[in-house]
């Protein structure tokens, strides 16, 4: 089956800080983006035709932190595209842009340069399978449930309790009738597989790893450096 790559990189970073946005920041000597797209390749490579690569930039990012990067993109075989105001109509022009034979949609952040390639590819082999599939690690904290007054509710029991990760994937059929009922239903998800969730799909559970850190922070940014440089990152 034929993979849709498709990699979010329009969000803003508000929480990151600076002038320039965190996918476009030097991780070890590479930005974020181009880190990130590179090992995406190695769960699909379109120069093989397992494939396509679409990158969702932001339009004002073209000329501007994104201009030297684009032609990087475009020989790794990246279809570039603009994202939209949401992370939700983001995902639907890099959908749009997608070539019809692709059966699966696998969709990451690019603030996600080091997640477990093994543990994307079981990814596409369970949404293969189930129709729908995401990373995701149990919690390690004890959750509480905070009142209006500042003060503890209640304590959650964090026995099933999972974080989300991605790569998410998607069957494309599926995909596009979530985003149909979202549109429909007014629903703006943070989470691309709580889409097909609405619609009564079923979605597997692979395990992915403490190491798939989401750079949000410059601190973020440091740990991925270490473990970079230590080679401790997710394989």
């Amino acid at each position: 089956m034929k993979v849709a790559l498709l990699l979010l990189a329009a969000g803003r970073s508000t929480r990151f800080g600076g002038e320039v946005p965190k996918v476009y920041v030097q991780l070890e000597g590479e930005p974020v983006l181009l880190r990130s797209a590179r090992r995406l390749l190695q769960v699909a490579d379109p120069r093989r035709g397992e494939g396509e690569l679409i990158v969702v930039l932001a339009a004002t990012d073209r000329a501007t932190h994104a201009a030297a990067l684009v032609p990087q993109l475009q020989r790794l075989g990246a279809a570039i595209v603009d994202g939209g105001p949401t992370r939700q109509d983001s995902m639907r022009r890099g959908l749009a842009a997608a070539a019809r034979d692709c059966d699966l949609v696998l969709i990451h952040d690019a603030a996600r340069p080091l997640f477990p390639v093994a543990a994307a590819r079981e990814c596409v082999r369970r949404a293969a399978e189930v129709g729908a599939a995401l990373l995701a690690v149990p919690t390690p904290d004890t959750l509480k449930r905070v009142g209006a007054d500042g003060c503890v509710a209640g304590t959650i029991d964090r026995s099933d309790v999972h974080c989300a990760q991605t790569p998410q994937v998607v069957r494309r059929d599926l995909l596009e009738r979530a985003l149909a009922n979202a549109k429909a239903t007014g629903v703006d998800a943070t989470d691309d597989v709580a889409l097909v969730e609405a619609i009564g799909q079923r979605v597997a559970v692979v395990a992915g790893s403490p190491q798939n850190l989401k750079i949000t922070s410059p601190e973020d940014l440091a740990i991925a450096a270490a473990l970079l440089r230590s080679g401790a990152e997710a394989t």
